[in-house]
């Protein structure tokens, strides 16, 4: 299992190397944005993208674990389409090619002819990624390949993605919006149980060399199975609140401390805000992505991320869920924690990643329907949701 995850790490570092190579000329990025079809846009979002990244993401970190490893790429699935229409009504289906000269070829086509764009997309596709981790290079952890499924979410964040600013500044470590609220995700999860087992989250855009104007990126993962809980933060986390200190577990051992702080989205419902308000004071921080909103999750900047709209789907979480469990965490349906009586001793309703809603079409069969709460600490979820469904309730009978 140790060499799948390594070689995640490794696909989404060649995943990142495209995302950033496709930012470094604007002129060429304005090639490479397709709007989706009706089916696949996210209702979120009046104008939704798919740029052919988006897809070249996909399909290396799809084709790339295919090789490596035979029959698991069957059990690979990702947000986006590859097939384009090019100015010319021709239909393409991109694939990663077995030489840099045919990927060219076929992203020729694409992009209408371009063969200097063509072959610099190729180019960095081809290109090998070395990938070293002590303890991940140390630990060997065997799990049947054929249980494993995988949700890939190619570019997080596309609209920040295409967007591009990257002079936004940070409010305590997290960002509102910017190239650093991109993300792409890989969640490996078990396909008879739902649960999650491995995330890589690659944060391509953490900072930008000023004289080169080059961005280095971050990468994060994690590992959940039998017992076995690593993750790349667990030799040194530092919560933002002081310089407290943590190794090994740092979920449900983490201190309580008297106030919360939590990450939403622009778009949060003014219920929620306001007993937010109430529970976290002005500890609240909007920042764009649902990747990244959990990753603030992951580095400890916030103790909860909510959302209680049903525009997130599985592969947005299932990466961030993976980390959160290896951490002592996870990642809950909203919905289900407002309604559920905590005296039952009914346990918390985790998201699972192998059943799609029913009567849903398109992207909404794979809708977190019911919302969601990222956190690192159950005994901090188990008060703040107590606090939270006090408030809403308060809320409600003023109405």
């Amino acid at each position: 299992m140790s060499d799948i995850l390594r070689e995640l790490l490794c696909v989404s570092e060649k995943a990142a190397n495209i995302a950033r190579a496709c930012r470094q000329q604007e002129a060429l990025f304005q090639l490479l944005i397709e709007e989706k079809k009706e089916e696949e846009k996210n209702k979120k979002f009046a104008v939704d993208f798919k740029t052919l990244a988006d897809v070249l993401v996909q399909e290396v970190i799809k084709q790339n674990m295919e090789n490596k490893f035979p029959g698991l790429e069957k059990n690979i699935f990702g947000e986006e389409s590859n097939e384009f229409t090019n100015d010319l009504g021709e239909k393409i289906t991109l694939r990663l090619c077995s030489t840099e000269e045919e990927t060219a070829e076929l992203l020729s086509k694409v992009l209408n002819g371009n063969k200097v764009a063509s072959e610099a997309l190729a180019r960095v596709v081809h290109q090998d990624v070395a990938f070293t981790d002590p303890t991940l290079d140390s630990t060997e952890i065997n799990v049947p390949q054929d249980i494993l499924g995988i949700w890939v979410d190619p570019i997080d964040s596309t609209y920040q993605y295409i967007k591009g600013s990257a002079d936004i500044k940070s409010n305590q470590g997290i960002f509102p919006c910017g190239l650093q609220c991109v993300t792409i995700l890989i969640g490996v999860y078990d396909i008879q149980t739902g649960v999650p087992l491995m995330g890589v989250i690659n944060q391509p855009f953490v900072s930008r060399d000023p004289n080169t104007l080059r961005w280095k990126g971050q990468r994060y993962w994690g590992l959940s199975y039998m017992g076995t809980n690593m993750h790349s933060l667990q030799l040194t986390i530092s919560r933002r609140s002081g310089s407290e200190t943590h190794t090994g577990n740092t979920g449900s051992e983490a201190a309580i401390s008297p106030s919360f702080s939590a990450v939403i989205s622009t778009s949060e419902k003014e219920t929620i805000k306001a007993a937010l308000s109430r529970v976290c004071g002005d500890r609240i921080f909007g920042a764009a992505g649902a990747g990244y909103k959990s990753l603030c999750v992951v580095q400890g900047l916030v103790d909860i991320y909510i959302f209680s709209e049903d525009t997130t789907f599985k592969w947005d979480s299932c990466a961030a869920h993976a980390i959160l469990r290896a951490m002592g965490g996870g990642i809950v349906d909203l919905k289900e924690c407002l309604e559920r009586n905590p005296g039952t001793g009914v346990d918390l309703p985790q998201l699972v990643y192998h059943v799609e809603n029913e009567g849903a079409a398109g992207v909404d069969r794979w809708a977190n329907k019911g919302g969601l709460i990222a956190y690192r600490s159950r005994k901090r979820l188990e008060t703040f949701l107590s606090l939270l469904v006090q408030n809403l309730a308060s809320a409600e009978t003023q109405t």
